[in-house]
């Protein structure tokens, strides 16, 4: 049997390394807002949902209408850049396959948008393996907090605690440790010492071809 009953992965960063990208649209975002943001201070706001991105760099200054316009803006000029881009973290093409045959049912639990979300599974031809997505748009409270994946866990009927995560943020770690369920961390933006407050993490990757995975197949 597998070690775990259910995957749930995060999406950017973690199925795709598009975060740059998405680091990169946001600062200049921002900026042309007048945040004066640097790529790291850019990058360090990066988590959570757009809305919430927007009132952490611009308290109080747009309405909810007003936040996903400029959401749907950011969006589209992400897309027209990553979608020639676009492939798979390397080896996950096999990975997903390999729990699949191994009857593991899978997730996608993120921050992202469903017109996000929809983008990059289109894209990777990768619907089929996802039996829940939880998006942005499902939640009341975007990661660290963990009502995305609990929701996951309880469309696909497992048990937190058997269910593992694939997350690349420390907020999305944070988020699958207070939802009681343990993580793979996926170094493609951050480094390992960047998780040291998170006790939930049982390995990290640099990507799927890693023979850390083999143990939860």
């Amino acid at each position: 049997m597998p070690q775990y009953q259910a995957f749930i992965f995060d999406l950017n960063g973690t199925i795709i390394h598009d975060m740059p990208y998405h680091v990169k649209v946001w600062k200049d975002i921002v900026n042309e807002l007048g945040a004066n943001l640097t790529l790291e201070e850019t990058q360090a706001q990066c988590y959570g949902k757009n809305q919430d991105l927007l009132e952490r760099v611009f308290p109080g200054r747009f309405n909810n209408e007003e936040k996903d316009k400029i959401g749907f803006e950011k969006e589209n000029r992400y897309q027209s850049w990553y979608k020639n881009d676009m492939k798979l973290i390397a080896g996950l093409d096999s990975f997903l396959a390999k729990a699949q045959a191994a009857n593991i049912p899978m997730a996608i639990g993120s921050a992202a948008i469903m017109f996000n979300i929809n983008f990059i599974l289109d894209g990777t031809q990768t619907h089929q393996y996802f039996k829940s997505i939880v998006s942005a748009d499902d939640v009341v409270n975007s990661k660290p907090d963990p009502e995305t994946f609990l929701k996951n866990a309880q469309t696909l009927g497992i048990a937190p605690e058997n269910c593992l995560v694939f997350e690349d943020a420390p907020k999305g770690i944070e988020a699958a440790q207070r939802a009681g369920m343990p993580a793979v961390c996926i170094t493609t933006m951050h480094p390992s010492a960047d998780f040291a407050a998170y006790d939930n993490i049982v390995a990290f990757i640099d990507d799927y071809n890693s023979p850390e995975l083999s143990k939860f197949l």
